[in-house]
């Protein structure tokens, strides 16, 4: 772990080794793309070869799960895609309890990431909420960046952990957004200046141009090392 100064924050750079594997977790389709598209542009470009392995939890079997397929094959550009989208009913994950769980541990069993992304814990929508529990309990000794969705709820708080990106990256991020979910461009607050208008804040609370935030509920560092 490399550490860099810049202004009054302190860029962490994970330089330990080379990230080789990664798993995104969402409770619908779009979620992963939205909260952390722009991360995952950034981190396939910068590990070519590395593996996304990927669970939705609802909105398989049809439209939305092809939307789906589409987006992260381009989000995840020379990695390795495996994506896994379940049937679950959309606002029920509460219910479906059981279900849920047996998934992502169904995938911990088959994976050993360097980091997973995820909803993070404080956010309104109960299925990503209780998608943000079940995954320390699952993925314990994992470091969990926990992304953040703009909506009606009002829930966006202050993250503590960043991802600066680029104006290509952020565009980028928008242009793939926009391009492969149709079904949810009627949605008022999927839009271009919902999506740029919190990476620039996000962006201004660390210094750079754009970035996605991140929630990190525990975070173990070596400092010896």
């Amino acid at each position: 772990m490399g550490t860099a100064g810049k202004g009054a924050n302190r860029v962490i750079a994970l330089t330990g080794r080379p990230l080789r594997r990664i798993v995104a977790l969402g409770a619908h389709c779009d979620d992963i793309a939205i909260g952390a598209g722009g991360t995952l542009l950034a981190l396939c470009s910068a590990n070519p070869g590395i593996t996304v392995d990927t669970l939705v939890l609802s909105g398989g079997g049809g439209e939305r799960e092809a939307e789906e397929l589409a987006a992260l094959t381009a989000f995840c550009g020379g990695a390795t895609l495996n994506l896994t989208v379940l049937k679950l009913p959309d606002g029920r994950l509460p219910a479906h309890w059981d279900e849920a769980k047996s998934a992502v541990e169904e995938l911990r069993a088959r994976t050993e990431p360097d980091l997973v992304l995820a909803p993070h814990g404080g956010d309104a929508h109960q299925d990503h909420r209780g998608l943000a529990q079940l995954v320390p309990t699952v993925f314990r000794d994992h470091l969990v960046f926990g992304y953040e969705i703009v909506k009606w709820d009002g829930d966006l708080t202050t993250p503590t952990a960043y991802q600066p990106l680029t104006a290509e990256l952020a565009e980028e991020k928008i242009r793939l957004l926009q391009q492969h979910y149709p079904s949810q461009r009627h949605r008022p607050w999927y839009d271009r200046e919902a999506f740029l208008g919190l990476a620039r804040i996000r962006g201004i609370e660390c210094q750079r141009r754009y970035a996605e935030g991140f929630h990190v509920r525990k975070l173990v560092v070596d400092l010896e090392g």
